[in-house]
């Protein structure tokens, strides 16, 4: 088992911007009613830099800045973990486009922001950090699979950690194949230990998959969790929003799970 503290919160989804918004509606404070995914922002880069990144960039980097100012911390402190499970799916499209006709103009910019770890790049930029950083995808299990390796460097580095999981919505044709139909994004600061800025501990164990996953009973919630394989975050962080213990299944790979336990 591995204990570690979350020290901020940062998601941006349809209905909701920040953890204030996402909290209440977790914690049963207010019912969902949906809506769009507000255009992502970020105060952390400069003009020209902003003017280069793509909506996926954004996406992350503006929950990222939200964990962060909660958190406290120096964002040049914390390894970073950014996870997605289809990468910039709207740069894939402009890149097959301008492959399929005959000139075969692809943009440098566009080309440059197609690579994986183009949100990690902008933030270790926008932080100026020089910190360890991994960009990883999983399927549907991108969520759960960023959340190990954070708690993993966590524990064995003895160090806070940024997580950051973020998809969007897909654009046709592509969306014919891989249906996602929100854009979503959530990013955790995690620590060893607890300090003035712990939000909650929590205990996290990989098991084989004797349990069925955490659900919504509303449909519109669990809607929600299944329309983005970023959003497979939303029973944990609903478990964040309660003032008492509990605990959600997350699942895996392989016939496994991963069990978390969240203390206030």
């Amino acid at each position: 088992m591995i204990t570690l503290r979350v020290a901020g919160i940062g998601i941006l989804g349809p209905g909701f911007d920040g953890w204030d918004a996402g909290r209440a509606l977790f914690a049963g404070e207010r019912a969902y009613e949906g809506g769009d995914t507000a255009e992502p922002r970020s105060t952390l880069l400069s003009p020209t830099e902003r003017r280069r990144m793509s909506y996926t960039t954004r996406l992350a980097v503006h929950v990222a800045q939200q964990a962060l100012e909660q958190s406290g911390l120096p964002g040049d402190e914390l390894a970073t973990v950014f996870a997605s499970s289809d990468g910039d799916t709207a740069i894939l499209h402009q890149l097959c486009n301008a492959l399929a006709l005959p000139e075969k103009a692809v943009s440098p910019t566009a080309f440059h922001n197609s690579v994986h770890n183009a949100p990690a790049g902008y933030w270790s930029i926008a932080t100026g950090s020089h910190t360890s950083s991994n960009s990883l995808s999983c399927y549907d299990a991108t969520f759960v699979t960023g959340l190990l390796d954070a708690a993993c460097q966590v524990t064995v580095e003895h160090r806070p950690v940024l997580l950051n999981v973020y998809d969007m919505k897909m654009p046709q044709p592509l969306y014919d194949a891989r249906p996602i139909d929100i854009s979503f994004a959530v990013a955790l600061v995690l620590l060893p230990q607890a300090s003035s800025t712990s939000l909650a501990r929590v205990d996290i164990e990989l098991r084989p998959s004797e349990s069925p996953e955490s659900a919504f009973d509303q449909p519109a919630l669990e809607g929600l969790r299944r329309a983005n394989p970023a959003a497979r975050a939303l029973p944990l962080l609903a478990a964040l929003a309660r003032t008492h213990a509990s605990e959600v299944v997350l699942s895996y790979t392989n016939g496994n799970c991963v069990h978390v336990q969240v203390t206030p």
